[in-house]
């Protein structure tokens, strides 16, 4: 049998067949068997034999620390650049086996079948790890079957990104019966370029998120919050946080580390917006232990993001203590800095006979200068 794809329009495919009067009655059987998965492709074939398909790279490889591989699909075309990485479990790789993985050299073939459509694999594989050319087979019943959910339908180059990214019925199914807001067709295609799997949703919704905004779950993926990035910030003390508090977090930085770090410095249970704040100034860890040990200890952390603003090092600290300078407060710390009184500065003035100065005096005596 010879099955032939050609384009015939936008989002839509037309299938010619060379065929005899009772296979087609058979491949009618098998359509109308399957009304709700997408048929499985007869088996991996050379990419040549797919002239006029999309074409592009696959590459696998071992997923450190977890059972399943590695894959990377490439496609790039004139409006098109997309590199695409997701773990895959070998069973999803028809027609390779282990052997040939695991082998010194071994030319192979396979098929990597999804809902929206197949590739059609063929490469190399030496110790575990391979690479090769694949060609991009539609599914055209995907079309249909994502109308009868009441979805508008595909164009071609929707439906070959959700091929690339694995968006599958499972995920759109999930969506409802986990009670999301419907998304569009576009929105689905974003999903999957975003990287939301029904796995990401189902994880967020053990964490205590029961989303039902696509945007915010994309939102959410995008800025890097995960399940493990919730259950960390729960158990550092900032749990329940608003969806977008979350984000907020993640996004200036806030890690479970810097938390520990601050806590042991003598910092608990500092408010989130603090917590961003300080952050965002740079009062790091580090900084709070050269300050302590300078002497100085449970400074007010506002105080904190002031000395680090106006630019209060322990080296400002420590040379204006050699000077006789010691037990400053912070203020006093900021307005020697911000008026340019450095221990050379004290220096001179001691040179000049001018001993014993206080903070105002050394100030006046510094800015007479300019």
């Amino acid at each position: 049998m010879i099955v032939r794809y050609f384009r015939a329009g936008r989002g839509t495919f037309g299938v010619l067949v060379t065929i005899g009067v009772v296979a087609i009655g058979l491949l009618l059987g098998r359509v109308v068997a399957s009304s709700h998965n997408p048929p499985v492709p007869a088996g991996p074939q050379p990419v040549a034999a797919y002239q006029g398909s999309r074409t592009g790279q696959w590459l696998i490889e071992a997923d450190p620390g977890a059972a399943d591989f590695l894959l990377t699909l490439r496609y790039t075309a004139d409006r098109w650049q997309s590199n695409s990485s997701r773990s895959v479990a070998f069973e999803q790789l028809q027609g390779l086996s282990r052997a040939q993985m695991a082998s010194g050299g071994s030319p192979v073939q396979f098929q990597i079948v999804r809902d929206a459509g197949s590739f059609n694999c063929e490469g190399w594989f030496k110790n575990g790890e391979g690479s090769g050319h694949f060609a991009y087979m539609p599914n055209p019943r995907f079309v249909s079957e994502l109308v009868r959910r009441g979805y508008e339908a595909p164009t071609d180059d929707q439906q070959f990104s959700m091929a690339l990214h694995d968006v599958n019925f499972a995920l759109i199914d999930g969506l409802k019966s986990q009670g999301f807001e419907r998304p569009s067709t576009e929105q689905l295609v974003r999903m999957g370029t975003h990287g939301v799997t029904l796995q990401y949703i189902s994880e967020l919704k053990a964490s205590g998120y029961d989303l039902k905004s696509v945007d915010l779950l994309m939102r959410m993926r995008d800025h890097g919050v995960s399940a493990a990035y919730v259950k960390e910030m729960a158990a550092a003390g900032y749990s329940q946080l608003p969806a977008e508090e979350l984000v907020r977090a993640r996004d200036h930085g806030i890690r479970t580390e810097y938390i520990k770090e601050l806590s042991e410095s003598g910092y608990t249970g500092v408010p989130l917006d603090q917590l961003i704040r300080i952050r965002d100034h740079g009062v790091k860890p580090d900084y709070i232990k050269d300050l302590k040990e300078e002497g100085y200890t449970g400074i007010d952390l506002n105080a904190l993001v002031k000395m680090r603003d106006h630019g209060v090092r322990p080296l400002f600290i420590k040379e204006l203590k050699d000077m006789g300078y010691s037990n400053l407060t912070p203020d006093e710390l900021v307005r020697l800095r911000d008026h340019g009184v450095t221990a050379s500065f004290v220096q001179r003035m001691k040179d000049r006979g001018f001993t014993n100065l206080t903070v105002d005096q050394l100030i006046r005596l510094r800015n007479s200068e300019r």
